[in-house]
């Protein structure tokens, strides 16, 4: 299997690449050297970004900036509506700008999680202190995803719209059993599932039609029941139409299991079928010496397992054609869900397994190559699918630089004019 998705890295994860150079009078450029280097990639490696803008952490901004820009180019911001919302009219959309903002200078996609979640999390304490029907809350979610979606239209292009939709409890449900106390359980039918996520992404298309509108949901690796459960949704939202854009699977839960690469593989081919991009929205293996549970492998999380395990998932996702991107939830050991979490120490020193992902991504999964043009004044490369500089150094030592996009969906073929 794991050589399998490394064939596929090759097949599906890099395309042919074909430039041409020329005089001023037409004339083909030989013997040049060019230096290719792929500065970004097109698949989304990335982290929850919430130390930036949450609470009062600003331990070392600049250095917990430098650690997350060196690996990641996907940041998830937090738009929980127990914090984005505390006092009912006055959100903390501007806290975000400044963060959504140097992402976008860095060229960092900016993504929004999460948008409806019947939880405490995806709750407002306000509904506490008034006597909303069930039909005014709905109006007011409604209005709260508009206005975000609306309002993020130019900042934020992906969005968790819905998030553990067939694992928690609907709205609905919440609303009127206020007393329940246990938000994560099955309660309804698909039916009824999809008409609350279907109204959620109609929403969410009206206020940004361009958005990438995402679920999202957990135990899916792990659990088939729960598998085939939001199997049984993405299928009954298909029918429907809606606007959805890609699935969302979380990979920490159960929290310390090392997921079997066999059924990991089962899901995502499993979920392929549907034709929509798969986003692994939560990933999280830790290094805290607790027991690995699951049953594919035994011992503890150490850091060294931390590494391995973290190693073959994410060769498994950057090798299945299905999956456009994979999220860590939290970067630093110094705020992080799950003790050792983190990609760096509480001092934000690389750990080993920040070690091993920069070496992964920025070198074994990024092109660099020298080429000499032929007769022709052509080179041709295979290359990982992103942004590239081009270097030409002409036989006089005059240089030249020329910035494309591997594309997937293009022929990537150039002809450039050099004066």
């Amino acid at each position: 299997m794991m050589k399998q998705a490394e064939e596929n890295i090759e097949k599906y994860r890099k395309g042919d690449v074909y430039v041409q150079f020329r005089s001023g009078d037409g004339k083909p450029l030989s013997n040049a050297r060019i230096e290719v280097k792929q500065i970004s990639h097109d698949f989304l490696f990335g982290c929850i970004i919430f130390d930036l803008v949450m609470g009062e952490n600003t331990y070392k901004h600049e250095l917990f900036k430098s650690r997350f820009k060196n690996i990641f180019n996907l940041a998830v911001f937090p738009f929980y509506w127990s914090w984005y919302e505390q006092e009912q009219g006055f959100t903390k959309w501007e806290d975000l700008l400044e963060t959504i903002e140097w992402c976008r200078l860095n060229g960092i996609t900016t993504k929004g999680h999460p948008l409806v979640w019947a939880t405490p999390g995806g709750i407002p304490m306000f509904f506490a202190d008034t006597e909303y029907t069930v039909e005014e809350t709905e109006e007011l979610l409604k209005n709260r995803v508009i206005n975000i979606t609306s309002g993020f239209r130019d900042k934020i292009e992906l969005w968790d719209v819905v998030n553990e939709p067939v694992n928690v409890k609907t709205w609905r449900h919440i609303i009127q059993n206020p007393n329940d106390k246990k938000h994560w359980g099955v309660t309804d039918t698909i039916s009824l599932i999809a008409d609350y996520v279907e109204d959620a992404l109609q929403w969410a298309h009206k206020g940004n039609p361009d958005a990438t509108l995402m679920i999202n949901e957990y135990r899916t690796l792990a659990d088939k029941d729960v598998r085939q459960r939001y199997d049984d949704l993405i299928a009954e939202l298909t029918r429907r139409k809606v606007p959805l854009k890609g699935i969302g699977i979380q990979a920490h839960e159960p929290l310390k299991e090392w997921f079997s690469p066999v059924e990991v593989w089962k899901t995502f081919d499993q979920y392929q079928r549907f034709g929509y991009p798969i986003h692994i929205t939560e990933f999280h293996p830790q290094s805290s010496g607790a027991p690995i549970t699951g049953g594919w492998r035994t011992g503890s999380w150490t850091p060294e397992a931390q590494v391995e395990f973290t190693e073959q998932f994410v060769k498994l996702c950057f090798g299945h054609p299905a999956v456009v991107s994979i999220n860590w939830w939290g970067l630093s050991d110094l705020n992080i869900w799950q003790p050792g979490g983190g990609l760096i120490d509480e001092e934000y020193k690389p750990k080993p397994v920040y070690v091993m992902l920069d070496s992964l991504i920025n070198q074994t999964w990024k092109t660099k190559t020298s080429l000499q043009t032929d007769s022709q004044g052509s080179v041709s490369f295979r290359g990982f699918y992103g942004n590239y500089e081009i270097t030409l150094t002409s036989p006089d030592g005059l240089r030249h630089v020329f910035n494309v996009h591997v594309d997937k969906e293009e022929e990537n073929n150039w002809i450039y004019t050099v004066d």
